[in-house]
């Protein structure tokens, strides 16, 4: 059975401790999260968390039942249509072509966000299959540091 990627919202009540039961669900099944944001929801009393991980259809069906068993939980989102988007932070030597990099960040909904004395950094928001390629893009402008922020998604 072939794993796939799935991402998974959950709407929990913001309080203590519902983040560690949510991640041990995870370890003690044996399951991978490869991303993981959390963010309160405005005016409320809840906060979304945009689970990134992967297994077969099975796998993926359990981590969902059980999410669903989960007290604090009050919505599971799984399969739906999902906006999908993801972060990148690089930092560049000075001496790389400033303008080169400026248009790579571009093609991918980024920026050029600080200029220092020795270094420059670079921003960009986009599908994390398209913030995959351009860290691939990004090599030869030999960056010196690479930061990669988690999924957040929100449902259609």
């Amino acid at each position: 059975m072939e794993n796939e990627r799935r991402v998974v919202s959950v709407i929990v009540v913001n309080e203590a401790s519902v983040l560690s039961r949510i991640t041990d669900l995870f370890s003690a099944r044996g399951y991978n999260i490869e991303s993981l944001t959390v963010a309160p929801i405005p005016d409320s009393k809840y906060s979304r968390l945009t689970i990134v991980t992967s297994g077969s259809v099975r796998v993926i069906e359990q981590i969902v039942k059980q999410l669903h068993k989960l007290i604090p939980v009050l919505k599971v989102y799984d399969h739906v249509d999902f906006v999908e988007k993801e972060m990148a932070m690089v930092k560049f030597p000075i001496s790389e072509p400033i303008n080169d990099i400026d248009t790579l960040c571009r093609a991918y909904n980024g920026k050029i966000v600080n200029l220092g004395d020795d270094v420059l950094i670079a921003m960009v928001v986009d599908e994390p299959k398209r913030v995959d390629q351009f860290l691939k893009a990004i090599k030869r402008f030999h960056p010196k540091e690479i930061v990669r922020g988690g999924t957040v998604a929100l449902e259609r």
